[in-house]
């Protein structure tokens, strides 16, 4: 097992066990660069907020991590 496998092997135990943790500093992180940009961007932070929720949610092969 490669260093990624085995990094990945451990993201994955860590969304799996804290999935609402990881969402809620998703979302924490996406308000402060809203906040940032004077919510000139906010559709796009948005975006891209759900599009990092999915794909560590879809990481061992199931929706059911993160809201």
């Amino acid at each position: 097992m490669g260093f990624l496998d085995n990094a990945k092997d451990k993201l994955q135990d860590a969304v799996d066990k804290h999935g609402d943790k990881v969402a809620d500093g998703i979302d924490k992180a996406a308000d402060a660069v809203n906040a940032r940009t004077g919510g000139k961007h906010e559709g796009k932070i948005e975006q891209g907020a759900a599009k990092a929720k999915d794909a560590l949610d879809s990481l061992d092969g199931k929706n059911d991590d993160i809201r």
